[in-house]
């Protein structure tokens, strides 16, 4: 069994879902789970409107509602019109449409919205789009069922930012949806969305969609995950910055986890890591270009690959800030009142560079900045530098790669470097600039190691 998850662009519209459909149907000897996004651009429409109820603006909201069902009603016609699946789809949607709005005119009246409610409204998409797509399977043959994602994807009660109860979840995957595949080829599902024991609607962040994926395929112990995007796999750079950035064939989990952490746009930071657990291959494909060959990620290295670097991240609106002590030398435990004071805020530290009496570290929230720097001057020094970037260099083996350094800052030639870290996982190096150089810096270490004629060993 494997698990297909087809994002937004892979299903914004009527041709996009045939397509889908083309790809599903090409597992002929294995069955398939495939995990849906709502259409492109219908979860922030759905945020949008919960924000317009929440200012109290009826005529607004009604104009939301109707617009997001009209789009699905149009979906559904031109995929479905004339086949007896038309009539319960249209049924559906705008029953469900009817509840929204309904809900939506609440929030309106209290000018209230809470996150539990906010998910709720968030939902609609993912839901809708499945429920068409599972429809237009049905009209072209394929045995297949619609599993709702909260009846099996069971989490806390963090709305906005739930996290799944593995356990619990695989006790509802055991029961709703193993049994469903003794007699179906495929069974579509959502991503993004789950819920309480108790039946409440959550979502598991931005982006949750690949990692419902990536849990559903460790629950089930899937032989494959396979993640359709609208890019070719992962690439050697953000090719809205480096328009000659390549394709990438196979890398490790470990890389994979670096880029997407550092900025990489294909992956979700958390996808991988069910994955992971289970060394379940992943493979990254383009939905446009179905038979490109993607990237493929494993586990690990095989232990003949060579050391090499694999890809290009950039990550923008970083805070560098510097930390000197005021106790001078043997200032013990220095760092740890540093990092107490970032832990009470709850602040994400990305890179580090220090020495026995200053520490700088990097951060991408300028939430309780103040407070921060406030408890940090009691001991120490504290400058405060905004509008940076993380520009990393990612590669398996990196740091015993002779020369690597060297060629690295011959590329950068007069950028300015405020801060440089070398990952203790032995992948990275990154290295802290001008916001404003990340174009240049990126396109010049493009150059330096994946030019043609840049001396370099093959990304695969």
């Amino acid at each position: 069994m494997i698990v297909q998850k087809f994002g937004g662009t892979s299903v914004q519209d009527a041709t996009a879902m045939r397509r889908v459909a083309g790809i599903v149907t090409r597992e002929t000897d294995r069955p398939v789970l495939v995990v849906l996004s709502a259409c492109a651009g219908v979860t922030n429409a759905l945020l949008g409107l919960a924000g317009t109820a929440e200012s109290g603006d009826v005529g607004e909201v009604l104009a939301a509602v109707e617009s997001l069902k009209q789009r699905h009603l149009q979906l559904a016609e031109e995929l479905l019109a004339g086949r007896p699946q038309h009539r319960l789809a249209e049924y559906n949607l705008e029953e469900w449409f009817r509840r929204l709005e309904t809900f939506a005119n609440a929030i309106a009246v209290t000018k209230e919205l809470t996150p539990r409610a906010k998910d709720y409204i968030a939902s609609f998409g993912e839901r809708s789009s499945s429920l068409i797509f599972s429809a237009f399977l049905e009209t072209l043959g394929v045995d297949s069922a619609l599993v709702d994602a909260r009846h099996c994807l069971i989490t806390d009660a963090s709305f906005t930012s739930a996290v799944p109860l593995f356990e619990k979840s695989q006790e509802r995957l055991d029961r709703e949806v193993r049994p469903l595949f003794s007699r179906c080829r495929c069974v579509v599902t959502q991503g993004f969305i789950g819920s309480t024991e108790d039946g409440l609607t959550t979502t598991i962040g931005r982006g949750g969609s690949d990692y419902s994926a990536a849990i559903f395929a460790s629950l089930l112990d899937a032989e494959e995950l396979q993640i359709w995007t609208d890019t070719d796999g992962i690439l050697t750079a953000d090719p809205t910055v480096v328009p000659s950035a390549r394709n990438i064939r196979e890398m490790t989990f470990s890389e994979a986890s670096e880029l997407a952490y550092f900025g990489a746009r294909v992956l979700h930071p958390s996808t991988i890591l069910p994955a992971v657990q289970k060394k379940i291959p992943v493979r990254v494909l383009n939905s446009h270009r179905p038979d490109s060959a993607g990237t493929l990620i494993l586990p690990k290295a095989l232990a003949s690959s060579p050391g090499s670097i694999k890809s290009i991240a950039y990550k923008e609106g970083i805070i560098l800030v510097n930390i000197v002590s005021t106790r001078m030398f043997l200032a013990h435990g220095f760092l740890e009142s540093v990092f107490d004071v970032f832990h009470k805020y709850q602040t994400v530290v990305h890179t580090v560079a220090t020495s026995e009496v200053s520490v700088s570290v990097t951060i991408d929230s300028g939430k309780n900045l103040e407070e921060i720097a406030r408890e940090l001057s009691v001991f120490s020094t504290v400058t405060i530098s905004p509008s940076k970037a993380i520009v990393c260099v990612v590669g398996e083996n990196l740091r015993n790669m002779p020369g690597i350094t060297a060629r690295v800052f011959k590329a950068l030639g007069n950028t300015s470097i405020n801060m440089i870290s070398q990952g203790a996982s032995e992948i990275n190096l990154s290295f802290v600039i001008e916001e404003q150089a990340v174009d240049e810096t990126v396109n010049h270490l493009h150059r330096e190691f994946f030019s043609d004629t840049a001396d370099r060993r093959d990304l695969s």
